[in-house]
């Protein structure tokens, strides 16, 4: 993603990595300047409705451009920028899989686009997440100090029942994604806004009969080559690549080297598909070494945001079961160091 940021001096300066923020819940501008205090200035909001709170963003229709200006403006009034969405209003899943209200899906996905583009608002995430959600089996499981985290153990998944209204194969979902991403597309590049591709969480081939197709590199080069367009990118999770078990400095080399890594969601676990559990980013027992992340992101020229992604949940955080306010600040300050860390020393 183009960054145009100057240097405090005044002078002009090479773009640098930097940490940004996540934001699920409603706007709050207590927790927007907290968040601002902690040297974070960018903020992709995740339009999602859960039981305990509602998110700063409606979902299931097009977002206008008067309530995108409304919310970019109250974010840059605490000093912070609206980079974007981490979903579309309407998730990818339900447009794949609803053939009667598909087209009208799309028409919305495209309004909104453009509403965003008007807005100034540059990036619109999309998850190739199944349709019901990230799947876990447990959400409590107990690390470092009795901090909560997720696991998820294949065996022990319950059946969820048939998520679709009728049979899919997997290359007929390829065919409908080409065609969606054939539509949608033009209209990104028209109006300046960047699409990125998020994988399946867990990343296993299918889950209530519904094929999942972002769960290893052979699928994500595929929807990177279907309709090439610069406008389209990974939301590069780093967390999902190593429950797939990939090399993810080799995902790094190969997908950042072409310039597809639009921005990073730093976190790790412990195991992969089909058992692995979430962890502190620093924990010793995890898949790869965060600084060689950030040492291969500089390598292949990244400059753009790293964030924090779901978090253990700490102790006095009992709402939201992917980790709170606590555990994203020490993982922001985390990453912030890991970054000054490779840019002083490369």
């Amino acid at each position: 993603m183009p960054d145009q940021r100057e240097a405090s001096s005044g002078e002009s300066a090479a773009p640098r990595m930097r940490v940004g923020w996540s934001k699920y819940r409603d706007l709050d501008d207590t927790e927007l300047r907290q968040i601002r205090q902690l040297g974070v200035e960018d903020i992709l909001l995740v339009p999602y409705q859960y039981e305990d709170f509602e998110s700063a963003i409606p979902t299931g229709d097009e977002w206008s451009s008067e309530e995108l200006v409304e919310i970019r403006d109250r974010i840059a009034a605490q000093d912070l920028r609206l980079v974007g969405f981490e979903q579309m209003p309407i998730t990818l899943y339900d447009v794949l899989l609803d053939d009667e209200r598909r087209d009208e899906s799309i028409e919305k996905i495209k309004a909104t686009i453009r509403n965003m583009g008007a807005a100034g608002i540059p990036v619109l995430g999309y998850s190739g997440h199944p349709p019901n959600g990230v799947g876990r089996t447990t959400r409590s499981k107990e690390i470092r100090g009795g901090a909560k985290t997720t696991a998820f153990v294949e065996a022990e998944m319950e059946d969820p029942g048939q998520l679709a209204d009728r049979q899919f194969t997997e290359e007929e979902l390829w065919e409908i994604y080409e065609a969606f991403l054939a539509e949608v597309l033009p209209v990104a590049e028209e109006a300046g806004v960047q699409l990125a591709v998020h994988p399946s969480d867990p990343p296993i081939e299918e889950i209530g009969g519904v094929p999942l197709l972002f769960r290893n590199f052979g699928n994500f080069r595929r929807a990177m080559e279907l309709v090439p367009s610069e406008n389209h990118g990974l939301k590069l999770c780093l967390g999902c690549w190593s429950e797939m078990g990939e090399d993810v400095l080799e995902v790094i080399r190969y997908f950042g080297s072409r310039d597809e890594i639009t921005y990073v969601h730093f976190r790790d676990v412990v195991g992969t598909v089909p058992e692995f559990y979430e962890t502190f980013l620093d924990d010793e027992e995890s898949n790869y070494n965060e600084y060689d992340v950030v040492q291969a992101l500089y390598d292949v020229g990244y400059s753009g945001l790293l964030l924090p992604d779901h978090v253990p949940m700490l102790e006095g955080e009992e709402t939201w079961e992917f980790g709170g306010t606590v555990g994203r600040s020490f993982t922001v300050g985390y990453i912030r160091g890991l970054i000054k860390s490779v840019y002083e020393t490369s």
